[in-house]
């Protein structure tokens, strides 16, 4: 197995279901949003498929893998270089420090020029901006060669133009180096370009397919159980998810469209 298959896949978390019978798959090459609220049960599924949290029913089926958590905080004056953490790829899981070898520094190398990193290679990690970290982080993550790389929220506290650059990266490794990725995010518009499917998920359920497939009012009104409306302008989506029936109070309407820069 080289990609990604997940199939009927529930999780419960202190007896409460979070997932409910979600499948799909993410072939070599390919490049899958995986899309929802906070909340929607986006961490929960990529810590199912990596192995930290056990399925109540169903299976993962996955080949090697690399992981971009969700944004962590680095210390300014932390001794370590760009290059310090992607070579942690290599080493991290062995004891003891490494033995120099000009194979090391030669992927570690390459690696930092497939991210277009070599500039700022040398520089302190926490002293980068959030877009390099970022860069730095895909290539700690896909320097022992996985099939498959997962990334939550990356694009999280990023602004549009360094967001827009990291896709670009994305889409970019993806076709170049046949590896299917995986990529979570509350917003959908900044990976439209780059999007082969996406996995839609609400009320634990998912829904699977192209973006002109399942991002329609008629399927995303049968997910969440209620209303909701699918607007495209200016080549965004914005999704507006009517207040449940139940609810006493109106809630907030649900977006997906950031606000247009001015």
């Amino acid at each position: 197995m080289s990609g990604l298959a997940v199939e009927r896949l529930s999780v419960a978390l202190g007896g409460r279901p979070i997932l409910r019978e979600v499948s799909f798959e993410v072939a070599p090459g390919q490049f899958v949003g995986l899309i929802g609220s906070n909340g929607a049960g986006k961490t929960t599924l990529l810590r199912t498929i990596l192995g930290f949290q056990a399925p109540a029913a169903g299976s993962v089926r996955r080949g090697s893998v690399g992981y971009v958590p969700q944004k962590i905080l680095l210390d300014p004056d932390l001794p370590v270089r760009a290059r310090d953490l992607v070579a942690l790829g290599l080493d991290g899981s062995r004891l003891g420090l490494p033995l120099p070898s000009a194979s090391r520094r030669r992927r570690v190398e390459e690696m930092l020029a497939a991210v277009d990193a070599l500039a700022f290679a040398d520089e302190r990690i926490g002293r980068l901006s959030g877009g390099q970290q970022q860069r730095v982080l895909i290539a700690h993550a896909l320097i022992r060669r996985p099939t498959l790389l997962l990334l939550d929220e990356p694009l999280a506290n990023l602004d549009l133009h360094s967001a827009a650059g990291v896709v670009t990266l994305l889409g970019r490794l993806c076709r170049e180096q046949g590896i299917a990725i995986l990529i979570s995010a509350h917003d959908m518009n900044p990976l439209l370009g780059v999007m082969d499917r996406i996995v839609y998920l609400a009320d634990g359920r998912a829904a699977v397919g192209t973006v002109d497939e399942v991002v329609r009012g008629d399927v995303l009104s049968e997910l969440y159980g209620h209303h909701v409306d699918v607007i495209r302008v200016h080549g965004r989506i914005l999704v507006v998810v009517a207040p449940a029936a139940e609810l006493a109070e109106p809630e907030q309407h649900a977006t997906l469209l950031p606000p247009a820069p001015r």
